[in-house]
């Protein structure tokens, strides 16, 4: 058995940035064509549940119930694709006017985060794919013009309803790790979630792309 050893040369990672944003509308069969997200600045993941209920008997605690989980989160951009207008509630009667408080469509959600060591900033990367998310309504602010301009920023808070893989409990989310997946088949799902010259950009079920996973050499 060899001895633990701490902070060596390599091993120091960390997470940083979010990028390659895209979205997925969920059309009236199965979901709609990706499109890219540009002006993505964050997502916050929000897990929540697994909360501890304790019983009692005999004088003592007996045994542990844990709830389920959920999962939520929040995007923070400068802008949106108008591919993701419907899942924000808004609606087009004419090109160039909107109408809001219309019914959310649900979505599917992906990004990037980078992955970093203290030999390498740029190591690797995770894709994040997120199913069946629904965006909540969220204020937007608008503000005079001074001497320091900013741009306007939007966000959303979304919530999730997972979705089935065969052999595990249902889920809302996965990750994709290149530090650890091999090109092949971090290129198998950037095919299947980004497109190709001669397929289209879809949101494929969580089998489908472990199946592409699998199936890469």
């Amino acid at each position: 058995m060899a001895r633990a050893k701490w902070d060596v040369d390599g091993t120091r990672k960390f997470h940083a940035g979010v990028s390659h944003g895209m979205v997925y509308p969920k059309a009236d069969e199965g979901t709609a064509n990706g499109a890219a997200w540009n002006g993505l600045t964050g997502v916050t993941e929000s897990p929540s549940g697994a909360e501890p209920t304790d019983l009692w008997a005999d004088n003592m605690k007996y045994a542990r119930l844990i709830s389920g989980e959920g999962y939520g989160f929040t995007i923070e951009a400068y802008m949106y694709p108008e591919e993701f207008e419907p899942c924000d509630g808004l609606a087009a009667p004419v090109k160039g006017i909107r109408i809001g408080q219309q019914k959310r469509k649900a979505f599917g959600f992906s990004w990037q985060t980078k992955v970093g060591t203290d030999e390498d900033a740029d190591k690797g990367y995770i894709i994040h794919v997120v199913w069946n998310a629904t965006a909540q309504p969220s204020e937007k602010s608008h503000e005079t013009m001074n001497d320091s301009p900013d741009a306007e920023t939007f966000s959303w808070g979304c919530d999730t309803v997972p979705v089935n893989v065969t052999g595990y409990k249902d889920v809302a989310v996965m990750e994709f790790d290149s530090t650890v997946l091999t090109a092949a088949q971090m290129k198998a799902v950037e095919d299947l979630l980004y497109g190709t010259d001669s397929e289209d950009a879809k949101l494929p079920t969580p089998d489908e792309l472990i199946a592409a996973v699998k199936a890469a050499v």
